[in-house]
Order: structure tokens, then sequence, then C-alpha cells
């Protein structure tokens, strides 16, 4: 007998859609079934009509435990991800306290979190001027990639000149790990950023000029040349132009091991959104042009940009605040509930594009480029039972309410749409249905990179 049997739903792979029902027992995919067969269930769910994807991989997320949990903490975030159909996030080494930069921080950082955690995680690790030497070490704990900055982030979070990177690509590439880069060039940053301010140019459109595309692109150079010296595998954190993407693939036809990421606010949202509603729209690299966002997608369904992830990245409300000046508004945007309802309305409703193109970039390639993918990201017998059913008819407004953050805020406020996930299973557990949270208990735990 199985435990939960979802019958004659459209299974969504990252190759093609076919009608079948997916059985589930003991927390694994047991079997598919294409035949109308009868069968016996603890639990039967009716899938007709709705669209059964692998749940979703959420490569990049800032959930901020323990440290500043004023902004968002693993209770919060991971509820939120829940109800929108993430099974498994990955969450980013700063805007912790302390930031993750060794064994004992990975340690106690998963002492903090595993008894919190609504949906699976695994975690990244720093890549900062001081802890070249704990590389290693955190690859032995499981991290499955590491994160640096070519731009000014925070005091502790110190980015990493050129030479730097060099050395810890040479360290990386020993153990196949991957390097991850927000690629925005330091000196053309705190140069334009510095100068407006000094020059007392301050508003919104002052803030976008300070932060230009050359500096993206110069940064994603930088990283290509230096993964071509070193053979090591490096990643592009969201990427938010298309001149970026076309270096990028480029670089892929040349041989360079190197993947991308882009967000949902990239291909929805615009300049224009920033320059009229201000710093709720603040986010870096920031919004561009509508024609960029355009043809931004382009290079998501040719393959040059490999996943689409949240960036989730909350604060307290003040933080938002224009009284201090645009340059310190928080720059970041909360989106890990909404991911798959906008992309699913955005790329399959208003675009046309297969929901295949869904499970690959926010399922199976997170799964496979962060190495978890013997467990998550598809619809094979024997991976986890990881599950989010989605009815595309059914119609959404995001507001304030419905969001599940510990601050209910987002850009992505006031948008309607049709497609929602109203079903998600981790491991063979119901872990939300339609809307809400539906186990008492978290029932997270952490995933390993394969070594």
């Amino acid at each position: 007998m199985f435990d939960i049997l979802i019958k004659n739903a459209n299974l969504v792979t990252s190759e093609k859609i076919k009608l079948g029902s997916l059985a589930i027992k003991d927390g694994k995919i047991i079997d598919i079934l294409f035949d109308n067969c009868e069968v016996n269930s603890k639990i039967i769910i009716d899938g007709t009509g709705k669209y059964l994807f692998p749940g979703l991989i959420d490569a990049h997320a800032h959930l901020n435990e323990p440290g500043f949990t004023t902004r968002e903490d693993f209770y919060h975030g991971t509820r939120a991800a829940a109800v929108g159909g993430v099974t498994t996030v990955i969450d980013m080494p700063m805007q912790n306290e302390p930031a993750l930069y060794s064994k004992d921080i990975f340690l106690s950082k998963e002492a903090c979190v595993s008894s919190k955690a609504y949906i699976d995680y695994s975690f990244y690790g720093a890549l900062v001027t001081y802890n070249l030497n704990n590389l290693e070490e955190l690859n032995s704990c499981g991290t499955v990639a590491f994160k640096s900055f070519f731009a000014p982030v925070s005091p502790d979070y110190t980015p990493l000149n050129t030479g730097e990177i060099r050395t810890a690509l040479s360290i990386i590439r020993k153990f196949d790990g991957l390097a991850s880069f927000h690629c925005e060039d330091y000196n053309i940053i705190t140069y334009e950023q510095n100068k407006a301010i000094k020059e007392s140019r301050l508003g919104r459109r002052d803030f976008l000029n300070s932060r230009p595309v050359v500096a993206e692109l110069i940064a994603v150079k930088n990283i290509i040349e230096l993964s071509k010296e070193q053979d090591c595998r490096v990643h592009i954190c969201h990427v938010s132009h298309p001149v970026v993407a076309e270096e990028i693939k480029k670089a892929k036809i040349d041989g360079v091991r190197i993947t991308a990421e882009t967000c949902p606010h990239y291909l929805i949202f615009d300049e224009n959104d920033f320059l009229a509603k201000g710093a709720i729209f603040k986010c870096a690299p920031p919004l561009r042009t509508s024609k960029d966002k355009e043809k931004l997608i382009d290079y998501v369904c040719d393959g040059t940009i490999d996943m689409i992830v949240s960036d989730h990245s909350p604060c307290a409300p003040e933080e938002k605040s224009e009284d201090m000046g645009i340059f310190n508004a928080w720059g970041g945007i909360s989106g890990i509930q909404t991911g798959l309802q906008t992309m699913y309305d955005y790329l399959v409703v208003k675009k046309g594009i297969s929901p295949s193109l869904i499970s690959k970039v926010m399922s199976t390639n997170p799964a496979k480029h962060f190495g978890i993918d013997k467990k998550k990201g598809s619809l094979k017998i024997g991976a986890d039972a990881d599950i989010v059913l989605l009815d595309p008819n059914k119609e959404w407004n995001i507001t304030c309410d419905s969001l599940k953050y510990l601050n209910k805020q987002s850009a992505f406020v006031g948008l309607e749409g049709t497609g929602l996930p109203v079903l998600t299973i981790l491991r063979g557990k119901i872990i939300s249905e339609n809307g809400c949270i539906t186990k008492n208990t978290p029932y997270g735990q952490l995933i390993k990179r394969k070594l």
C-alpha cells in the first residue's frame, strides 16, 4: 500500500509533460503509473487538470539566522517557502551573525535552525578575505558552494580582489567545489556612489547611475577569465542584463565551467517601477530597462541562464524607508514565497512557454549544479518525494496578508495572475495546502553536497 497517490496529474519534468499518477511511500517516489489502474493508498489526491512539479529548490535566499532575525528567520522564511512550493532552500552565508566562514560556525548554525525549518535546507559557505584557509573544512561539512562579492556588502563580509579570488579558485578546484559571485566591480560602484553623495545627487536615478551595467559586465568578465585559468566551477548570481548573459553564453561555448542565475524581479519589473515606487524595488544589481527585461528571458530559454532564484533579501520596514536617503535604504526584495506563481503566470500564461522550463530552472538545474540531485529536483523513482501541485486555473492577487514572511512586505505585493501552488509535499509529508501550513512541527533537514 502506498502512503500517498496523486492521480491523473500532468507530471512536469525538465524535458516533457505526461499525464500520469505518482506514488509515494516512506518519503520517496516509489512508482509512476501511466495506466488508469486501481491501487491501494492511504491518501489519494485527485490531480486532474493540475500540474505536478518536483519541489522547487530556491538556490539563493537570505534567512538571516542566527543574527539579524528582525529581518527574517528560518521559522517564517521556510513556512513562506513551503506555501510557495519550495521544498529546499539554499541559505546564503552573510546577513548572519557571525557569517558562516568556518566549520564551527557551520555546526552552530545547523544546531540553531534545525528545529525551526519547515522545508529542507542547504548552506552556502562564506568566501571572504579571512577564511581562505577554512574552505576545505567547510566543504567537508557539506556546504554546497561559496559566496563572494566584487562590490561592497557589509563591514564584516569583506569582498575579494582579483588576486584573492584567483587564490580561492585554486583551492576550491581541488575538491571540485563551486564559487559564486555577486558581480559588480568594486571600484566603479564605490567611486560612483561616493561621488553622488559628495555632490548631493541623492535621487533614485542617481542610485541607478551609480551601479551601471558596465560594472556588472567587467566583474563577470574577470570571473570568466579566472575560471578559465584555474579550471574551477563558478556561478554568477542574479544576472540582471542581457549583455552580461551574452558574455556568459560565449564563455559556455568556449568551455568555461560557468553557470548563472536570474530572479523573478529582473524578469517582471524594470527601472520604471523603482523610479515610481522607490526603495521597495531597490536591489543590487538594480532593475534595468523595460527593453533589457524583455531580452533577458531569451537567455533563460536558451539555457545560458541555468536557474531562477528568489534572492529573498528581507528587512525590517524601517530599513526600506527613504527618510535616510535612497543610498542608505535596504537593497533587497522578498520573494521566496511568490516565485512559482509569478513565473508560471509570466512564462506559461503570458509568454506561452512550456511548464517544463520551470521544472528545469527552478528544480532540476539547481539540484544538479549544487550537488544535491541524488535526492532532490526530479520526479524520478527513488528520489525524495518533494512535490508541488499547481492549479493552472487558480487566480491570485498577492497581498501583504497573504505573505508568511516575518515582515509582510514585498515588491510583488499588488501583482495579479493565474496559476497557484495548492499542495506542497516534503519527503512524503503534506506540509502546505491551499496557502496554509498543515504540518504543525518543522520537518526540514540539512541536505549536504554529495562528495
